[in-house]
């Protein structure tokens, strides 16, 4: 039986496990989380990336979760309402479509649960050596393990990307925004209901989920690369970029100071020429991040996970890395180009579209 260490338990990562240990792999998923990550935005399922999680039986269980939007509004700086709309939303689309949205907690513990394979939480990859038979792997709590293949399936900071393909700073694309994420209680008291705001160069959503017991809210601003910041850093920037904000922004902020699940990011691309190194693979954001503006993170993780399990299937590492680039890289260009086509107001719907059913399963 092959072995094959993953390295991240999130959409990637556990979509990979799920179809690897159907077709006979012995699995393991390496996390440095203490256990399933919670928090997190909704995320869209979209496209082909439909079919690859009714494939896995668990289609009906994610959009049993999905959130359910009646609609949007924008408002400016002062909350002025802008506009509204029953027809899309920004963040998942039309709301007529057999598109989904659902957090990425809920998708992730769906995947996490589904996958019959050895998860290892609260630990990391330290070090990889290629050896003639396979990957000597060396873990932060001590001790090593060989394994016939590793996948970096470990997103945008991908450490298994680092040890095997060199620093971040070569492949990552700085998109010139940085996001918070958070949840916090329904205080705005919104139903089903998405509220924008927009204020110069800041901005966010906050939206209702859990049958509108609970908001999760994002919160952006414009900027060149900052360097490493500790969480409560992280928070005061976020203060200082949106004081003086109107609308709800600083019952927000102060939702945010006490919000122990926290999440902040640049939105930033991963570029490389290759996805593989000898034994070492990458999948997801590890390898191809396209990040949020794009709304095909998760899509593209979905089918990324399913394309090399279905190569490594066909094939021995060497043949499956190359075919799984090659089927690979015309989708993750055109969903990667979504993020860059209108930083202002999103990509249009007929390029969503396009990208996102611009490959073949088969």
């Amino acid at each position: 039986m092959r072995n094959i260490l993953i390295s991240g338990a999130g959409v990637a990562g556990g979509t990979l496990a799920w179809f690897l240990a159907r077709d006979g792999w012995s699995v393991t998923v390496v996390e440095r989380a203490p256990g399933p990550r919670t928090g997190g935005q909704a995320i869209d399922v979209r496209g082909v990336a439909l079919d690859v999680v009714d494939e896995m039986g668990l289609g009906d269980r994610m959009r049993a979760r999905r959130t359910r939007m009646r609609g949007m509004s924008m408002v400016d700086g002062q909350g002025r309402e802008l506009f509204r709309s029953e027809e899309y939303t920004y963040s998942s689309g039309r709301l007529d479509n057999d598109d989904f949205e659902v957090l990425r907690d809920d998708l992730v513990a769906i995947l996490h649960e589904a996958a019959d394979v050895e998860y290892v939480f609260g630990d990391a990859i330290t070090a990889l050596t290629e050896e003639p038979h396979g990957v000597r792997v060396e873990f932060e709590r001590g001790g090593f393990r060989t394994f016939d293949l590793v996948i970096g399936a470990d997103g945008l900071h991908s450490a298994v990307r680092r040890l095997a393909f060199g620093p971040e700073a070569e492949f990552a694309r700085h998109l010139g925004q940085y996001l918070a994420i958070f949840p916090a209680p329904n205080f705005l008291g919104l139903e089903d209901w998405q509220v924008w705001f927009r204020h110069e160069h800041t901005g966010g959503v906050a939206y209702p989920v859990r049958d509108n017991t609970e908001l999760r809210v994002t919160l952006g601003f414009g900027s060149a690369p900052l360097p490493r910041l500790t969480v409560p850093e992280q928070k005061r920037l976020i203060a200082e970029r949106l004081g003086g904000v109107g609308w709800e922004v600083p019952k927000l902020l102060e939702a945010m100071a006490s919000a122990d699940v926290f999440y902040f990011d640049a939105m930033a691309q991963i570029h490389l020429d290759r996805w593989s190194a000898g034994r070492v693979g990458l999948v997801g954001d590890a390898g191809y991040c396209a990040s949020a503006l794009s709304g095909q993170g998760t899509s593209l993780a979905l089918v990324g996970a399913y394309v090399l399990a279905q190569e490594l299937g066909r094939a021995g590492h060497e043949e499956a890395f190359a075919a799984y680039e090659r089927r690979m890289r015309p989708f993750v260009a055109l969903n990667q180009a979504l993020a860059t086509e209108n930083p202002e107001g999103g990509p249009s719907e007929e390029s969503v579209d396009r990208a996102k059913n611009a490959i073949s399963l088969a």
